[in-house]
């Protein structure tokens, strides 16, 4: 009898899409940033993409056969690992990206219980966790023909940035952030399949926008704007991490208030902090305020908290 009443971990989404159809989903609208970065950047790209995939499914196969229960067949440990490859820079040493891999299955999924159940956003982890520990090789984007400042950073430093390339993705960055029009493909993708919607992505960036308006220090400059929209992973963390359904709010009203708080605080690190980036530490922020997000704007059950039934 008490088994009837055993509930499984959130998200609780009443839908006939099952788990692995919607990382199938993901995985389809991340193609188009993935092969422009490979074609960008070259076959180390590919490999960088491969050694990161196969450590997220085949740390999560052996503790699957360590609990007796296996999980790969979700999908979930392939979407992790590409998109833990997307945010790394192609010149990174190949160990590290598989132990971004293991770290973010084994530390930030599995351990706490398995997908559902992790507070945050496991290739985004894994990333801050990389970032921390070899911030020269994170942050270091040269390659081949691909030298100097990303755009953002030559932005922040008082630089001139070619627009048009930081839309197509002609520049420095990681895999995955460079070309906004690819990754504005795939957002498009998992929209029309109702995957995701724009409360997030949108509250995100029109929050960003007008926070950079108001202190990026260039006042409603179009340019200085758009190279802030393209630049960097902004694009690529609204439509593809800030919506994961397991770390973001459930509430509408909690999803707004969570664009808008990432929005908030990806302006800070941009304007005020030391580097040029900062979408990985807003969305993880946003991840540990998820549970507050939510108790706040959790609905008034009818007839309770002083409402009753209109006479």
């Amino acid at each position: 009898m008490r088994e009837r009443y055993k509930v499984s971990s959130n998200p609780h989404v009443r839908s006939k899409v099952s788990t692995s159809g919607i990382m199938m989903a993901v995985i389809i609208a991340l193609l188009p940033t993935t092969g422009y970065g490979i074609y960008h950047f070259g076959i180390r790209a590919l490999f960088v993409v491969l050694v990161s995939v196969a450590s997220t499914v085949l740390t999560e196969f052996l503790f699957g056969l360590y609990k007796k229960k296996m999980t790969i067949t979700d999908l979930s440990a392939v979407v992790t690992g590409l998109l833990l490859a997307l945010n790394l820079p192609v010149g990174i040493p190949l160990w590290m990206a598989a132990l971004g891999g293991v770290f973010a299955i084994l530390v930030v999924k599995m351990l706490f219980g398995g997908l559902g159940q992790n507070f945050m956003n496991p290739a985004l982890a894994a990333r801050c966790f990389l970032l921390i520990s070899f911030p020269a090789r994170m942050t270091d984007f040269t390659y081949d023909a691909f030298t100097g400042a990303t755009p953002l950073a030559a932005l922040k430093a008082g630089g001139n940035v070619n627009i048009h390339d930081m839309i197509v993705g002609n520049t420095q960055g990681t895999i995955g952030e460079t070309s906004m029009i690819a990754i504005l493909i795939g957002a498009c993708f998992l929209i029309l399949l109702g995957i995701i919607d724009l409360r997030i992505p949108g509250s995100y960036i029109v929050s960003f926008l007008v926070f950079v308006t108001l202190f990026g220090g260039h006042g409603f400059d179009p340019a200085y704007l758009s190279a802030q929209l393209a630049g960097g992973g902004l694009m690529l963390g609204a439509f593809f991490m800030a919506t994961d359904y397991v770390t973001r709010p459930i509430t509408a009203k909690g999803q707004y208030l969570f664009g808008i708080f990432l929005g908030i605080m990806t302006g800070i690190f941009r304007i005020f902090g030391p580097g040029a980036e900062g979408v990985s530490y807003a969305i993880i922020l946003g991840n540990l305020l998820v549970p507050l997000i939510e108790k706040v704007t959790k609905p008034v059950a009818f007839g309770a908290g002083g409402k009753s039934h209109a006479k």
